[in-house]
């Protein structure tokens, strides 16, 4: 690597796809809850990684089979994913696991190496990764403001396939 470029900056390092995990909790089963959760999950990983929107290949998300108002992957198109690949399904049930969990695998192309990736655990999350707890502080304030400037309900993207009048020209 270059002598003071960050990783993904440094054009003499391969781009290869890396992994980026990342796992919060929705407040209830509800569509503003999963999307606002995931939206927060999906920032802070852009955010700490340095990731761009096209630089995603594909994102497979999951959830607990206790969250299914809506399909996470759909904040993800709220943020700006358009082209990369989305996938959702539900987790294992296993006894005694964490419930209303939405967990992510962000497929990156990146010039960075593994060790580092940051993958983000927020919320009641953290406690499946107690080794992911040192994540870089975000202020609350920035999440906010980010979230503040988009209009969530003017997207064009329908989760249910409706393309509306315009798309049918």
């Amino acid at each position: 690597m270059k002598q003071g470029l960050p990783p993904e900056t440094d054009r003499s390092a391969p781009v290869r796809c890396r992994g980026v995990r990342g796992a919060t909790t929705a407040m209830e089963n509800s569509r503003e809850a999963i999307l606002e959760a995931t939206r927060e999950l999906l920032f802070v990983i852009m955010r700490a990684n340095g990731m761009a929107a096209e630089d995603v290949a594909s994102v497979f998300f999951t959830t607990t089979v206790d969250l299914n108002a809506t399909y996470p992957a759909l904040a993800a198109r709220q943020l700006g994913w358009y082209d990369a690949a989305l996938m959702c399904g539900h987790e294992m049930q296993v006894p005694d696991s964490l419930g209303r969990c939405i967990r992510v695998l962000v497929h990156w192309n990146t010039t960075r190496s593994m060790k580092e990736i940051v993958h983000v655990y927020l919320r009641e999350a953290k406690s499946l990764r107690p080794d992911r707890k040192t994540l870089p502080e975000i202020p609350l304030e920035e999440i906010e403001a980010a979230a503040r400037n988009i209009d969530f309900n003017a997207l064009a993207f329908d989760p249910n396939g409706d393309i509306g009048d315009e798309g049918q020209k």
